[in-house]
């Protein structure tokens, strides 16, 4: 008996019974679309962090806290260590600041905010990529860069700060913020220095050229104030102190070197390398790099939960093609008999009964990847609208629910046919063992 002889024959007898095959078919379809659907959120939302990460600016950054001095304490960054990084391989540059060591407050036309003062190296800024929102990077000794949110908390120094009030983005209300144009504009920087025990206030003038860019952080606020190595040293002179360290002169340690230093790779593939280079050598690093794989680990772990979640709902649908395959060997007794005494082995017999439960599977898993998919595609659009909707706040942009990739499609099929074919041994085994006469007597 020729392979289309029986797929012809397989065909005949399935639609001698359409409503049963049918709902067989019905129950594998939607085991197949429960399995994949399931599965394709913690695709989706695996595709979207990592995405998210891999398009982060910070992908190719390396954050470098000191060195280990041999003790198990850590020391700063020093020049020469900044020479040794930056000869690394796939080092593209390395920014490096040292924090002046007490609050500063900048003043100017009425208007005052409390800030962090950072002593920045423009040319490393420069070489690293990081671009600024408007102006320029300082030049000279009294220009100064500001974070992207200095302006927006430049609040007037008449208001009482219990009284102001803040918008939904957290920021001041025009009305008690200053509104012109930073750059130009001139602060006096307020800091003090120790003399005898007293805090004596100073101030020296600088003028904004420049606003960095946006973090690409959300949730960091950068109001910060990045000023030169001469302005640094110029505090330094009135303090008496390293990184104007609100000390008397005399009892302050002193610390030159940097208090944070980024490296910045030439892309992504080289910041592992760097990493093992700088580790190799006892520096203390941390790149976002680092928590994709535990990343991965934790959405592998979901996505095999829920292929697993989802097989078992297979296997419920394998019951219905057990019954049928029983029913059908049943059924086609008096064939199966005329089958043996016309000369059909039992192993075609047996391959005949194989084929049909495969069949059956293949088109309930065929019917349940399309449905799959347009099950995807709704969720994606619906779900967003109906969570931003009920909860009132907008979902991240790009922010994906349901993702089917070849591999799930595959991994479903080859779970729909595997359980599909053991569901159809018995039954099959059981017709290579029909009696031909009790076949032909129908007493099966």
């Amino acid at each position: 008996m020729k392979l289309k002889d029986q797929f012809r024959f397989i065909r005949q007898n399935m639609k001698k019974n359409k409503m049963r095959v049918f709902m067989t078919i019905l129950a594998s379809a939607m085991s197949v679309a429960f399995l994949i659907v399931l599965a394709s959120v913690a695709f989706g939302l695996h595709d979207t962090v990592i995405k998210d990460t891999i398009e982060s600016p910070e992908v190719t950054q390396i954050e470098v806290a000191g060195k280990d001095a041999g003790n198990g304490n850590a020391e700063s960054l020093t020049n020469q260590n900044i020479t040794e990084i930056e000869a690394l391989e796939g080092v593209n540059a390395v920014t490096r600041a040292k924090q002046v060591k007490q609050e500063t407050r900048y003043v100017t036309d009425g208007y005052e905010i409390y800030s962090q003062t950072f002593q920045s190296h423009f040319p490393s800024m420069k070489n690293a990529g990081i671009e600024l929102k408007e102006g320029s990077f300082p030049e000279t000794k009294d220009e100064v860069a500001v974070g992207y949110h200095f302006a927006l908390n430049l609040m007037k120094d008449d208001v009482d700060p219990e009284e102001v009030e803040y918008g939904e983005d957290g920021q001041l209300l025009p009305e008690y913020r200053f509104t012109g144009d930073i750059i130009g504009q001139t602060f006096d920087l307020e800091f003090k220095r120790m003399e005898d025990g007293e805090e004596i206030t100073e101030t020296v003038p600088v003028t904004v050229t420049g606003v960095l860019e946006q973090p690409g952080r959300e949730w960091y606020w950068d109001q910060n104030v990045y000023i030169t190595d001469e302005k640094l040293a110029e505090l330094e002179g009135i303090t008496g102190t390293s990184k104007a360290m609100l000390t008397d002169p005399g009892e302050a340690e002193e610390d030159t070197g940097y208090d944070t230093a980024t490296v910045y790779a030439d892309d992504l593939e080289a910041v592992k390398s760097v990493m093992t280079s700088l580790e190799d050598q006892g520096y203390y690093v941390y790149s976002i790099v680092s928590e994709m794989g535990q990343i991965n680990t934790l959405f592998n772990i979901a996505k095999a939960g829920l292929i697993f979640i989802g097989t078992i709902a297979i296997l419920i649908a394998s019951i219905g093609i057990f019954n049928t395959m029983t029913m059908a060997v049943t059924e086609r007794a008096p064939d199966i008999g005329i089958m043996k005494a016309i000369g059909a082995s039992p192993k075609v017999i047996k391959r005949i009964f194989l084929l049909e439960s495969t069949y059956i599977g293949l088109i309930g898993a065929i019917i349940g990847i399309a449905v799959s998919y347009i099950i995807s595609i709704g969720v994606n659009l619906a779900l967003p609208m109906i969570l931003e909707t009920v909860f009132e706040e907008e979902l991240p942009a790009g922010l994906q629910f349901s993702s089917i990739p070849f591999t799930l499609v595959l991994i479903a099929v080859v779970i729909c046919l595997g359980v599909t074919m053991l569901s159809g041994l018995r039954p099959a085994k059981r017709a290579t063992e029909i009696d031909v006469l009790k076949a032909m007597r129908r007493e099966v």
